[in-house]
C-alpha cells in the first residue's frame, strides 16, 4: 500500500518539472499490519508530520489532519487558505504561507457561526477580502430559513476584523464560487452548478438563481459514492473562464470523488468540457490517496501551476480529509493537466526557498487562550465561549449537558498516525470530565471520571468494563493512538501510570461509519453542574 522504491529516478514533466521522487521510508508500524515501506514526512513541531523534507522537496499532505474542502487565495506573494469547519466554534481558520507548502494560523474568521459550516470561498475584490460562507441548519441554530443557507463575512485585512455574517438570501444551494466576469459584474456560483448575479459590494444577489451548467458524466460503471456535482471553484486564465467542479461524492468508495473542468469565453457560457476529464481521481485503492477532489487552482511562486484539493489517506480515514498540493500545467490547447503522479512520492517544492515554520503546538499550558487556532467547542451555542476560562492555573471548564454526547467537548486537531496526549484533571462540584478521542456525538472512545468512579467510553457509548480507578477528584490521563491501537492510562501524579485494562481499535471512526464528514481528534470535556480545570496538556507525535 506505502510501498517507495529506492533509488529511482524522477520523471520530469513536458513543462520540466520533475516528479514523483523515489524516497525510501521506514517500515510501517504495527498497527496497520503492513509489510510495505511507509512514506517519510519532515518532523515539525512535537514531531508532528510535515510536508517540507528540507532538501528542496515535499510530500503531501501539506496539511495533515480534517482540512477539507481548501479555499486558496493569492494575494501578492501571500498565500491565505481556510477549510470547511463544519461544527467547530470558533470556525474558519485562516492559513498563511509564502511557499504553498509551510503553513501557520493567523486566526479564526467566524467567532460565532450559526450553523455548521461547509465549504466557504476565499475572495479579493477591490482591496477587500470576502468569505462566502454555506451555513447548514444545525440543533443550535437561530433564524436559518432553510437546511443550507449562503452568507457572507467581509474585512479590510486578512487578519480581521471580520464583519458579521450577512444573508444573501440563498436558500437551499451550498458550495459557493466567487468569480468576476468579463462585464466587470460579481457572480456567485454553487452546487449544482447555479449561479446568481452579485451586488457590486458583493454583500447581496441581484436578481434569481439559474442553472448555468450539467457537468460532465463518468461512465456509469465506475464505482463512486454519487454524481454529486459540486465545489465550483472560478478562474479567469487568458481568453478562458474556467469551471473546476467536483463528481462522484466526498465520501463512499475511495474512487469515487474526482475533479473535472469546463471552460467558456464568456462568464455566460456556453461551458466545454475538458476533454481529459477526470483531471484527478483515485483510480485504485491501493493508492496512499483516495476520494480525491474538490480543487482549486493556483499560481506558485515559481510562476508553475498547482491544484490545492484533499483527500483520505488509505488506512487513516479517521483523520479526516487532508490538504494536498499537486502540480499542474497547461496544455497547448489551454487546459489543466495534472501531473503529479503518484503522490505518496516527494514532489519538487514550489519555492526553493529555505525551510519556514509550520504548523502549531499542540501542547497548551492553558496560560492563554488559543481558541479557533488550537481548541474549538464541538457543536456549540455562540454563548458557549463562555464556559472556558484560560489562565495561569490552566484552563476552567464549565460544565454542560448530562454526558458526552450533549457536553459540546473542546476539541482540536490531529495529523499524525501516532501520538499520545495526555492532561492533569480535577474536579469541582457535581460533574464528571475526562480524556477523548471524538468524532461526533454518536463516535467516541476515552475516559471519563466524576470523583467516584471511572467510565470508560468506546463506540460512542459507556462501555459495560468497569476500570477499577480509584475514587479521586484529580486525576492524570493519557491516551496513547498508535496507528488506530488506541491505549488508555491514568495516574494520580502523572509519573507512574496505570494501563487501562481494555484497548480499542479505532479504523472504522470515520465518514462512512458515521455519516458525517469530520475525523477523529483529541477532546476534553466536562458533564454536569460543576466544573472541570485542565492542566498542561501535552501532545507527543510517536
Amino acid at each position: 500500500m506505502f510501498l517507495i522504491a529506492a533509488g529511482g529516478a524522477a520523471a520530469v514533466s513536458p513543462s520540466g518539472i520533475a516528479l514523483g521522487r523515489d524516497e525510501p521510508g521506514p517500515l510501517g508500524r504495527g498497527g496497520q499490519g503492513h509489510a510495505q515501506l511507509a512514506p517519510r514526512w519532515g518532523k515539525g513541531i512535537e514531531g508532528q508530520r510535515r510536508a517540507d523534507l528540507g532538501n528542496g522537496d515535499f510530500l503531501n499532505p501539506i496539511l495533515a489532519g480534517d482540512y477539507p474542502d481548501p479555499t486558496i487565495l493569492k494575494d501578492g506573494d501571500d498565500y491565505y487558505m481556510t477549510h470547511s469547519s463544519f461544527d467547530a466554534s470558533p470556525g474558519l481558520v485562516i492559513w498563511h504561507s509564502r511557499d504553498l507548502v509551510n503553513w501557520v494560523p493567523i486566526g479564526s474568521a467566524l467567532e460565532r457561526p450559526l450553523g455548521t459550516v461547509f465549504a466557504v470561498d476565499l475572495v479579493k475584490h477591490g482591496g477587500r477580502y470576502y468569505i462566502y460562507i454555506p451555513f447548514m441548519k444545525a440543533p443550535w441554530s437561530r433564524d436559518l430559513k432553510d437546511f443550507a443557507n449562503i452568507y457572507v463575512i467581509h474585512a479590510d485585512s486578512m487578519q480581521g476584523p471580520w464583519s458579521e455574517p450577512i444573508d444573501l438570501g440563498i436558500g437551499g444551494l451550498i458550495d459557493p464560487g466567487h468569480v468576476v466576469g468579463e462585464d466587470g459584474e460579481r457572480y456567485l456560483f454553487l452546487s449544482g452548478i447555479n449561479r446568481v448575479k452579485l451586488s457590486r459590494d458583493g454583500l447581496s444577489t441581484e436578481g434569481k438563481v439559474e442553472k448555468v451548467y450539467d457537468g460532465w458524466k463518468y461512465p456509469d460503471d465506475w464505482i463512486t459514492e454519487a454524481y454529486s456535482l459540486e465545489g465550483p471553484k472560478l478562474l479567469r486564465r487568458g481568453k478562458w473562464f474556467y469551471i473546476i467542479s467536483a463528481v462522484g461524492g466526498t465520501g463512499g468508495p475511495a474512487t469515487g470523488h474526482m475533479v473535472i473542468v469546463a471552460r467558456s469565453p464568456s462568464v455566460n457560457g456556453p461551458w466545454e468540457n475538458c476533454p481529459h476529464n477526470p483531471i484527478v481521481r483515485t483510480t485504485d485503492q491501493d493508492e496512499q490517496w483516495w476520494s480525491r477532489g474538490h480543487a482549486t487552482a493556483v499560481e506558485g511562486p515559481n510562476g508553475n501551476w498547482y491544484f490545492v484539493y484533499h483527500g483520505y489517506e488509505n488506512g487513516y480515514r479517521t483523520l479526516g480529509r487532508q490538504t494536498l498540493l499537486e502540480p499542474i500545467e497547461w496544455t497547448s490547447d489551454g487546459w489543466p493537466r495534472a501531473i503529479g503522479g503518484d503522490l505518496s512520492r516527494p514532489l519538487p517544492k514550489p519555492s526553493a526557498s529555505r525551510t519556514a515554520e509550520h504548523g502549531i503546538a499542540r501542547s497548551d499550558t492553558f496560560a492563554a487562550a488559543a481558541m479557533g487556532t488550537r481548541w474549538t467547542f464541538y457543536s456549540a451555542a455562540p454563548e458557549e465561549a463562555a464556559r472556558a476560562r484560560f489562565g495561569t492555573d490552566g484552563l476552567d471548564l464549565k460544565g454542560k449537558g448530562t454526558g458526552v454526547q450533549d457536553c459540546s467537548p473542546l476539541t482540536q486537531m490531529v495529523g499524525d498516525r501516532a501520538y499520545e496526549i495526555s492532561v492533569d484533571m480535577e474536579l469541582t462540584g457535581d460533574v464528571q470530565g475526562g480524556l477523548l478521542l471524538f468524532f461526533n456525538d454518536r463516535m467516541y472512545l476515552g475516559m471519563g471520571h466524576d470523583g467516584k468512579k471511572m467510565t470508560t467510553y468506546r463506540g460512542g457509548k459507556a462501555a459495560y468494563w468497569q476500570e477499577p480507578a480509584p475514587a479521586t477528584r484529580r486525576l492524570h490521563l493519557k491516551i496513547v493512538n498508535d496507528c488506530n491501537i488506541v491505549t488508555f492510562y491514568y495516574s494520580a501524579d502523572g509519573r507512574g501510570w496505570t494501563r487501562h485494562y481494555v484497548r480499542s481499535e479505532t479504523s472504522g471512526y470515520h465518514a462512512n461509519t458515521m455519516d458525517d464528514l469530520v475525523s477523529l481528534r483529541p477532546a476534553l470535556f466536562a458533564a454536569g453542574e460543576g466544573s472541570v480545570r485542565f492542566r498542561n496538556f501535552t501532545y507527543r507525535a510517536l
